[in-house]
C-alpha cells in the first residue's frame, strides 16, 4: 500500500524526534536530585509557583533615617523657677496632655505657686534636661518628645538618577537594625542642592512606622521604583543559583515527589527581591526558593532515582530510571545481576511527548485504512 506524503512526514518526525528524546530524558535524569521527606525537613524546601505578573525596574541608594518634619517638639517654661517634679522618663512614651513637669516660681508665697508643664505631642522621650531641685528658666529647654509614627527616610542618590525621581515615586526601605524589614515609602521632595562632594542628591521619603520599629540615625537600603512592566516571568532571587554566566534553578518535577530538577536560566532585570526569567521556565513551574544551594550539594539527594520512581509508579525500573522490559525484573533476579538500563525505554516522559506521540500513530492508522484501492473496471 503506498503512503501518503502526509504519514511519511509524521514517520520521519517520530524516527527524528525519538532519539533526541531520549537524550533529552538522560540529562533531566542526571541533574535530577531525590529527596525523601527527612531530607526535605532538614534542608527546610520552599518553592514558589511561577507566574507572569507587573515586574518593577528599580535603582539602588544608601541613606537613613530622621524625624519627620513637624513630629518634634520641647517642653519649656514660661516662668523662671525650680523643678520640683519630674514625671517622664527617657526612653518612654508619653501622651500629647500628660503633666511632665511641676515648676514652683520664684514668687514669694506661702507656698509659692506652682504650674504644671504638660507633654505638646504624643510619642518618645529622646532627651531630659533637667532634674528634681533644678533651676528651671525660659530659654532652657526642659525635654524633646519625637512622634516616630511616621518618619522620613533620607536617600543619597547619585546626580546622573535623580532626573529620573519625581514626587510620588515609590520606594522598598530596607533597614537592617528593623531585622531586615523592607517597608514601603513614597517619595516627597528632592533637595534643592546636590552635594559636590558626594555627586548626590536628597530624596526624601515619606514612610508609615506605626510600629516604631525604625528609628532617626538608623542606616537603610533604598530600591527606587524607576519603571514597571506587565506579564513578566519572575522568581525570586534566593531561587537563582550558579554563576554568572551559567544560571540556573531547581524546578519541583511535575510526577516524582521531593524530587527537584536542576534547570538552566536565561535572566533579564533583576531588582531587590525578583529575578526577571527570559527563558527557561514556564508558567505553573515551582522553582525552590528555600533551600536551593544546599540541593546543589546534595547530589543525587537522598534517594536514587531508581527508588523514586518505584515508589511512584508501583513497579520497579532499571538503575538509571528508565522503564524495564516485559520479564527484566525476574530476570535480575535468575541470572544474579542487574541488566544495563540503557536497554530499556524510558518510562518517565513528559505528557506532551505522550500526546505527540499519540496524535502520530492515530493520524498513520488513520491513513492506513482510510485509501482503499479503487476496484478494477
Amino acid at each position: 500500500m503506498k503512503l501518503s506524503a502526509f504519514t511519511s512526514a509524521l514517520v520521519l518526525v517520530t524516527s527524528l524526534t525519538s532519539p533526541l528524546h531520549a537524550a533529552d530524558s538522560a540529562a533531566r535524569r542526571a541533574n535530577t536530585v531525590v529527596l525523601d521527606e527527612t531530607g526535605v525537613k532538614n534542608l527546610r524546601i520552599q518553592t514558589v509557583v511561577v507566574e507572569p505578573g507587573d515586574f518593577e525596574e528599580t535603582t539602588f541608594a544608601l541613606g537613613r533615617i530622621e524625624v519627620y518634619p513637624g513630629n518634634r517638639a520641647v517642653i519649656s517654661s514660661r516662668i523662671a523657677g525650680r523643678a520640683v517634679e519630674v514625671r517622664l522618663k527617657h526612653d518612654h512614651a508619653i501622651t500629647k496632655g500628660d503633666v511632665a513637669f511641676v515648676v514652683e516660681s520664684r514668687q514669694i508665697g506661702n507656698p509659692p505657686p506652682t504650674i504644671e508643664l504638660t507633654a505638646p505631642i504624643t510619642g518618645l522621650v529622646s532627651s531630659v534636661n533637667v532634674v528634681t531641685g533644678e533651676s528651671v528658666d525660659p530659654d532652657k529647654s526642659l525635654a524633646e518628645i519625637l512622634d516616630l509614627t511616621k518618619v522620613y527616610a533620607l536617600a543619597r542618590v547619585p546626580e546622573h538618577l535623580a532626573g529620573r525621581l519625581k514626587r510620588g515615586q515609590r520606594a522598598h526601605i530596607t533597614v537592617a537594625a528593623a531585622s531586615g524589614e523592607t517597608f514601603p515609602a513614597e517619595l516627597e521632595h528632592l533637595g534643592v542642592l546636590a552635594d559636590p562632594a558626594s555627586g548626590t542628591v536628597e530624596a526624601a521619603f515619606r514612610v508609615a512606622n506605626p510600629e516604631l520599629k525604625l528609628r532617626p540615625g538608623m542606616r537603610a537600603e533604598f530600591s527606587i521604583v524607576t519603571a514597571r512592566r506587565a506579564d513578566v516571568t519572575s522568581i525570586p532571587r534566593s531561587a537563582l543559583q550558579g554563576s554568572p554566566a551559567a544560571r540556573f534553578v531547581y524546578v519541583k518535577d511535575f510526577d516524582l515527589p521531593n524530587a527537584f530538577v536542576k534547570t538552566p536560566v536565561v535572566i533579564g532585570e533583576s531588582n531587590d527581591r525578583s529575578v526577571e526569567i527570559i527563558s527557561g521556565l514556564l508558567p505553573a513551574d515551582e522553582v525552590v526558593t528555600q533551600g536551593a544551594y544546599s540541593l546543589a550539594f546534595a547530589g543525587g539527594g537522598t534517594l536514587s532515582l531508581k527508588e523514586a520512581l518505584d515508589a511512584a509508579h508501583g513497579h520497579a525500573h532499571a538503575a538509571d530510571g528508565s522503564e524495564l522490559k516485559s520479564g527484566a525484573a525476574t530476570s535480575d533476579d535468575d541470572h544474579g545481576h542487574a541488566h544495563d538500563g540503557d536497554e530499556h525505554s524510558d518510562h518517565h516522559e513528559s505528557p506532551i511527548w505522550k500526546i505527540l506521540t499519540g496524535v502520530f500513530f492515530v493520524a498513520f492508522v488513520v491513513t492506513l485504512f482510510a485509501k482503499k484501492p479503487s476496484a478494477k473496471a
